[in-house]
């Protein structure tokens, strides 16, 4: 019987098999305990579940894919890891950073290990394969790095376009949950095209929750947000949200924005009131909802043109539901 991946705390316990597996190492203990604590924090396993249900639209046969699979998860923990280090950031899923519990310089060689353990774990794909999809790792793990970097160069840049944000968090975000479906579709014997349209996906899934992640940013409640609403505007992260309203705004709202964005923040609260009003006058939100509905639905069209059964699309459409948290 297969599994209900679908179900993210089931897959959770399932893949917890696969991680405890993995053989990071042992000595330095400074160099390998990092590493097992920041994958020991738990999350979603987003990517690899993709890893494996892109497989499962071709195959019953999923042992074969859950290293690879775990190689994405691995990979991504190792950009985590380093993405704390250059944000400064003390917290990780509510426990100390790497950075914190020990110190930059073994979060930079730690996190340098994860990415060749990442490599290692891809051993397991069938030869034929795997020049393949070494390569696509390859250009997607550059990709990430890119976005990263841009992201870096926005926070002190004047002038950022909103389709210079858009293809910042398409590197940043989405190309790896594009990669992770497309490299479960590989193994599992799908066509170059249907892996190409499971790539383009999970490409405009992860805009999607990317913009929906910075649309609750300002309207989401904070108890299930996870995080302090408001805390972009108050940091004067450049986002769509705030790249649409300064491209649309008048003369009296560029004004209230020129008060509030690049300012000393003396007041956060009311700095949050004070641009939250400008998004509203423009209708900022529906605009983003809008444009988060028109990636989510564009993904969709790619998801329907794989040649798979429709019954085993059924997953992979409701975990995009419940990541963008649709009904429908």
């Amino acid at each position: 019987m297969t599994p209900p991946f679908v179900d993210l705390s089931f897959f959770s316990q399932y893949l917890a098999t696969g991680l405890a597996g993995i053989s990071y190492g042992e000595q330095p203990a400074n160099l390998y305990e990092p590493i097992r604590y920041i994958m020991g924090l738990g999350g979603k396993r987003i990517r690899p579940l993709l890893t494996l249900l892109g497989a499962h639209l071709f195959t019953d046969d999923l042992a074969p894919v859950v290293k690879p699979a775990l190689a994405t998860e691995v990979f991504h923990n190792f950009t985590l890891l380093h993405d704390d280090l250059m944000d400064q950031a003390p917290l990780r899923r509510g426990q100390a950073t790497v950075h914190e519990k020990w110190n930059p310089n073994v979060a930079i060689l730690s996190g340098d290990v994860m990415l060749v353990r990442a490599y290692e774990l891809f051993l397991d794909v069938p030869p034929h394969l795997l020049a393949h999809v070494l390569r696509r790792f390859s250009q997607t793990a550059a990709e990430v790095c890119e976005g990263q970097q841009w992201d870096m160069d926005f926070e002190t840049e004047t002038e950022v376009s909103i389709a210079q944000y858009l293809d910042m968090i398409r590197l940043k975000t989405a190309v790896l949950l594009g990669f992770a479906l497309e490299l479960g579709a590989l193994l599992g014997g799908a066509s170059l095209a249907d892996a190409d349209h499971l790539r383009q996906f999970g490409v405009g899934i992860g805009l999607a929750f990317q913009l929906r992640d910075d649309l609750l940013d300002v309207y989401g409640d904070a108890a299930t947000f996870g995080k302090r609403v408001g805390g972009d505007i108050v940091s004067d992260k450049k986002t769509y949200l705030l790249l649409t309203a300064q491209a649309q705004a008048g003369a009296a709202q560029r004004a209230t924005l020129a008060r509030h964005i690049g300012q000393p923040v003396l007041d956060a609260e009311a700095k949050v009131q004070a641009v939250r009003a400008i998004y509203d006058e423009l209708e900022i939100r529906p605009q983003t909802e809008a444009l988060i509905n028109d990636y989510f639905l564009d993904a969709l069209q790619h998801l329907e043109r794989v040649t798979a059964p429709e019954m085993r699309k059924q997953p992979l459409h409701q975990l995009a539901l419940q990541l963008l948290e649709r009904e429908q």
